[in-house]
């Protein structure tokens, strides 16, 4: 008891805010109880005193024992009636679902994911799902070509076509492959013939007894390296030719082929697979997949023609193109070996000059690209 009367004492104490204790004893008043407040908050003991507001004393807060009840209310919840707000949210949130809107939930910073947000996603896993069904399909078809199991579509008359230009391509590799070699020889006789001619031009000015016999020798080898010359242009120039016929415009048609022999594929295994479905039985659950399997055989049909008539146009245009460039090669790598061996400068020079071919000087300048092209 004494305790708590000390306890007592000291917080009833009027303080100012300079520290001073208050003279006005007058001017604190008690705080009444909240009403409203529930029983277990209502410090009935509780008053606070202040002063004017006015002057320089602060309010005081007297304390004394806590004498509520600690039992909790008995009095029952009151229900909360629904919030007409609340409805409109739900219902605005519930349409937004419907039109697959994506807008910000009020009060918070939650947002609806809509469809077309997540239609990026779906049509890479669609992709990948189509890819892999293709891929299986087309798979299957090759091996059961392989294994004798299954057939295949055949054109008679352009696979026979597409069968002589891979022959020739080969061919006109192994030309290539025979004019290099032959560049790469002739280009060693003409540094020896170079050597071979010095030689003879420095023996003929040591040895006067000699000077004709060995001026004849080395204004013959220097003739025939000059020739040589003329003739390795000739034979570059016949491998670049050739080369870029056989690199490019047969390759470009051989990419065309692959892209129709892939078409192709895809269409017998849609045309196998389409063929399987009929055979099964007819009910409303195999019609779809019926439907379904015979309009993908129509597009990989209508595909396949598509590819087989532009590798028919190709190859036209590759036949012709290829007979006119090998016809001006040809004739330009048989002129110039015979004037060469013949030993007939002045027809070798008019070769090159028909044909537009210059020669490096030895010593000379590189040309710039531009007098190349």
């Amino acid at each position: 008891m004494a305790e708590e009367f000390h306890r007592s004492s000291a917080a009833e104490i009027p303080v100012t805010s300079n520290g001073d204790l208050e003279q006005n004893p007058e001017s604190v008043f008690n705080r009444e109880s909240y009403s409203g407040a529930p029983a277990a908050l209502n410090f009935s003991d509780a008053c606070v005193t202040s002063s004017n507001f006015a002057s320089t004393t602060e309010g005081i807060i007297e304390s004394g024992p806590f004498k509520g009840s600690t039992s909790l209310p008995t009095s029952p919840v009151a229900p909360v009636a629904p919030s007409s707000a609340v409805a409109s949210r739900l219902a605005r949130s519930h349409s937004e679902g419907e039109t697959g809107a994506a807008k910000p939930a009020p009060d918070s910073g939650a947002m609806v994911l809509a469809d077309d947000l997540k239609s990026p996603a779906m049509e890479k896993l669609e992709l990948v799902r189509k890819w892999s069904i293709n891929t299986y399909k087309c798979t299957r078809q090759i091996l059961s070509e392989k294994l004798g199991r299954g057939s295949r579509t055949v054109d008679l008359e352009l696979e026979t076509q597409i069968e002589v230009l891979r022959d020739n391509r080969r061919k006109y590799q192994h030309v290539i492959k025979l004019a290099q070699t032959l560049a790469n020889q002739l280009s060693q006789i003409m540094q020896t013939q170079q050597q071979l001619g010095e030689a003879f031009a420095d023996l003929s000015l040591k040895t006067p007894e000699l000077h004709e016999e060995f001026g004849y020798n080395a204004s013959t080898q220097k003739l025939l390296s000059k020739n040589g010359e003329a003739l390795l242009g000739a034979i570059n120039f016949f491998i670049s030719s050739v080369d870029t016929l056989v690199d490019k415009t047969i390759e470009d048609t051989m990419m065309n082929i692959k892209q129709y022999e892939s078409a192709r594929v895809e269409y017998d295994a849609y045309r196998t697979d389409l063929e399987e479905l009929n055979l099964g039985p007819r009910d409303g659950s195999t019609m779809p997949k019926i439907e379904y399997s015979q309009q993908q055989f129509q597009i990989h049909r209508e595909k396949y023609e598509r590819m087989r008539n532009n590798v028919s146009v190709k190859l036209k245009f590759l036949e012709e193109n290829k007979v006119k460039v090998l016809h001006n090669q040809l004739t330009l790598f048989h002129n110039a070996i015979a004037a060469y061996y013949a030993g007939n400068q002045q027809q070798l020079e008019q070769t090159l000059k028909q044909f537009h071919i210059k020669l490096k000087m030895p010593g000379g300048d590189t040309p710039s690209w531009l007098e190349e092209r």
